[in-house]
């Protein structure tokens, strides 16, 4: 069972404030290789998106296999001195992560199969080193506090981290990296991603120093670890394989939809410079819809407001499919409005990880946090896979040739705007499904586990 350390300063908006330092340092390195990984290695490198779309589907298998192993560590062993789970995993990680995007964005001078093997590398460290940091980061939610309300608050704080570094960092993308006719500078690339690795170190120490980890395990009491039992108890979480179906699908959205926007604005609409546009553009609207969804929450609660939002954008990407949008402005405040079911499953989803967590320890009275946020981490890659592998094939199937300076067919411009299209409807398709047909966490139920659990440790003289 655990317990409050009681040495620790109490939980405060320095908790808070670091936490959005956390989801910022990842996100540096994250975003950019999400949106861009694709887009450099087809243009700069002249790389097949085919080949490219079997490096995702071979690099996200391998993460099926590390991403249990590394999100086991913190709760096999114990890293340092000091009594935190989770936080010298983080600074253990955090210089490869930077590392791995300054050399996914290297404008190497290989060719051939020296090429293609250091551009499968740069891709599986850097895959290996978030999830290195990413586990640890958002299993640190239940040590930072046991508190529900304040774990909500940590998962606001979250969502504005990656929310800052999308909005501004990776909007200077296009301006700095395209050329006015819309040609991409491969140098440009390297240096923001020297930029954006030193970005993130300087924000992962600020996680660190800020957020403290307060919740502690009796480690002479701890059984065994043993990772099957893991496996069991995450069949029989009915909630976290929900939040896990929906996740795949908002991931769909986050890497899709970042991987495809240099792709249809420059061939579709030929004006990347609306990329950063219609970025700028989306700032206004997420500053009026971020203080309304805590108050749809109190009055809907956190899973319907999931459903509700993700069933409007669902609509909105339906329009884009059934109607060929071919004014870009239209169409940027078309993409504008779907970000409403995005935003709110961003905010929330984090405290309603931390709700399937401690559903798990109400029903097996065992905590694994790290090995248990590992198997929901891999829904994340999962849904990045999916995007990343179905778009690489998808460009190929359409006709999209790599390479600079190449004009696409007729055939292949009408195939790339459809490809980019589809994925926002399949990520608020999937929302629906998992949230609203499989996760069964209601309100009611939520605050008796959250009673029962208080019970068990005032019982325990914790």
């Amino acid at each position: 069972m655990a317990k409050l350390d009681t040495t620790v300063r109490p939980f405060s908006g320095k908790d808070e404030f670091g936490y959005v330092f956390g989801d910022m340092a990842g996100s540096f390195v994250n975003l950019f290789v999400d949106a861009y990984f694709l887009t450099f290695c087809t243009y700069a490198l002249g790389i097949n998106a085919t080949w490219m779309a079997g490096l995702f589907l071979v690099a996200r298998l391998w993460d099926a296999v590390n991403d249990p192993i590394i999100g086991s560590f913190p709760d096999r062993w114990h890293l340092g001195k000091s009594k935190d789970k989770f936080t010298p995993w983080i600074k253990l990680f955090m210089i490869p992560l930077a590392l791995s995007g300054i050399l996914c964005f290297s404008n190497v001078p290989f060719e051939g199969v020296l090429l293609h093997a250091y551009v499968a590398f740069a891709y599986i460290l850097f895959g290996m080193s978030y999830t290195g940091t990413s586990m640890p980061f958002g299993a640190m939610a239940n040590v930072v506090t046991q508190d529900p309300i304040q774990r909500s608050k940590l998962s606001r704080a979250r969502s504005v981290g990656g929310g800052l570094v999308g909005a501004v960092a990776l909007s200077m993308v296009p301006m700095i990296c395209f050329d006015r006719d819309s040609n991409i500078l491969p140098e440009r690339f390297t240096l923001l991603a020297v930029i954006f690795g030193i970005c993130s170190i300087v924000c992962y120490i600020l996680l660190c120093t800020m957020t403290k980890e307060r919740v502690r395990e009796d480690v002479t009491a701890k059984e065994k670890f043993e990772y099957k039992t893991v496996l069991k108890a995450a069949l029989k979480n009915r909630p976290l394989i929900g939040v896990m179906v929906a996740t795949i699908g908002s991931m769909l959205t986050i890497t899709g939809s970042s991987q495809t926007y240099s792709y249809i604005y420059k061939e579709v609409y030929n004006n990347t410079d609306m990329i950063t546009l219609s970025t700028i553009a989306a700032m206004p609207f997420m500053v009026v819809v971020f203080p309304l969804i805590p108050k749809m929450v109190r009055k809907f609660g956190k899973r319907n407001v999931i459903l509700y939002t993700s069933a409007f954008s669902f609509v909105i990407s339906l329009i884009k499919i059934v109607f060929y949008i071919e004014n870009v402005l239209l169409f940027t405040i078309l993409n504008i409005l779907t970000l409403l079911g995005q935003t709110a499953f961003t905010m929330l989803i984090w405290a309603l990880v931390s709700d399937c967590l401690d559903y798990s320890e109400w029903k097996t009275g065992v905590r694994s946090d790290g090995s248990m946020y590992s198997l929901y981490t891999f829904s994340r890659k999962i849904g990045s896979t999916v995007a990343s592998t179905g778009i690489a094939a998808s460009l190929g199937l359409v006709g999209y040739v790599s390479g600079t300076n190449v004009v696409q067919t007729a055939e292949a411009v009408k195939g790339i705007y459809y490809v980019c299209n589809i994925i926002p409807a399949l990520c608020y398709a999937l929302c629906l499904i998992g949230i609203g047909l499989i996760f069964n966490l209601d309100k009611k139920k939520t605050d008796q586990m959250y009673q029962e659990m208080a019970e068990r440790r005032s019982a325990a003289g914790n």
